[in-house]
């Protein structure tokens, strides 16, 4: 199947732009790495690569079910095959509140998480040197990911939230961390933590950002539960 072919069914046609960003990309693909060993088809690549492209402008909102279906294949492969080709073509994830809120059914959570994570980054940047502060990048998509969740915590929505881990492409022990985090300094806004806590009590947070996420495990049963013990923040020397 051509890609403007794939592009038409998913209602993208008349995004030139977009259309010809996702054909560089799977010319890209077709180049760095033979997509069909980490079991990736034709069609499969093309409908990611229109996701891509989709995700680079922000104003372009991208039908995630019609293209897993599509692609023929079940949403937790489509997940899977996503992140290795992205992780592949070495480009970051970049996650839109609004698209998030539309993908979950949850539009109406979208001001409490730009007002949560505005708090928190300030929050965050007290607890940092201020010799640090510059260099602290929040665009990680993880950030983006746990605010959401944990917003819809409090307004007592359910997230399926093994879905949006693989959404934002991070890993449960990633989540979990900035989660910790979160709530530790954000308590007021999150509504979770039942003691709020000093910004500059809380230790690691300082080192929250240097802290590589981990490569995801896709073992059915891999993924920690709600209810399980967060793990440790890694503390390192400054």
């Amino acid at each position: 199947m051509d890609l403007s072919d794939i592009a038409r069914k998913l209602g993208l046609s008349e995004h030139k732009l977009l259309v010809r960003k996702a054909a560089e990309l799977r010319r890209l693909c077709d180049v760095q790495f033979d997509s069909s060993i980490i079991g990736v088809g034709e069609v499969c690549k093309a409908v990611i690569c229109l996701e891509i492209a989709a995700t680079r402008f922000g104003e372009v909102i991208f039908d995630r079910q019609k293209a897993v279906k599509l692609s023929g294949m079940s949403e937790k492969a489509y997940n899977r095959s996503f992140n290795s080709l992205q992780n592949g073509l070495n480009i970051k994830t970049k996650l839109d509140i609004r698209e998030l809120g539309i993908q979950f059914g949850c539009v109406r959570l979208i001001p409490f998480v730009k007002k949560g994570l505005s708090l928190y980054k300030d929050r965050f940047l007290v607890s940092l040197p201020s010799s640090r502060q510059a260099s602290a990048d929040f665009t990680r998509p993880v950030f983006t990911a746990v605010a959401f969740y944990l917003c819809a915590k409090k307004h007592k929505l359910k997230i399926d939230k093994v879905r949006l881990i693989e959404v934002c492409g991070t890993s449960e022990s990633e989540f979990s961390c900035v989660s910790t985090s979160m709530k530790d300094l954000c308590h007021d806004v999150f509504g979770i933590s039942s003691e709020k806590k000093d910004p500059k009590e809380v230790k690691g947070n300082r080192e929250l950002l240097d802290v590589l996420p981990e490569k995801r495990k896709f073992d059915d049963g891999g993924y920690l539960s709600d209810e399980g013990p967060e793990p440790f923040l890694l503390i390192l020397s400054l």
